[in-house]
């Protein structure tokens, strides 16, 4: 027995509307970031305006390097 298109209105409706509102969340998102696309997980270090590492920052690693033969 056929199903009268009438009763998937509803269904297709909605199933449009999540895809415009993606669509659109996506759009502002990415006018929000300059035209660029979005970056996940961002931290402070990537969030500051000055790049370059401060003075003892080479002195801070935990990691002892073994000394090399040669």
């Amino acid at each position: 027995m056929p199903v009268p298109f009438e009763s998937l209105l509803p269904y297709g409706i909605m199933i449009a509307m999540f895809g415009i509102s993606g669509t659109g969340l996506a759009v502002i998102k990415t006018w929000q970031n300059e035209g660029k696309r979005p970056r996940y997980s961002v931290d402070q270090w990537d969030k500051t305006d000055k790049p370059q590492a401060p003075l003892g920052f080479e002195l801070n690693n935990p990691w002892k390097l073994e000394t090399r033969y040669s």
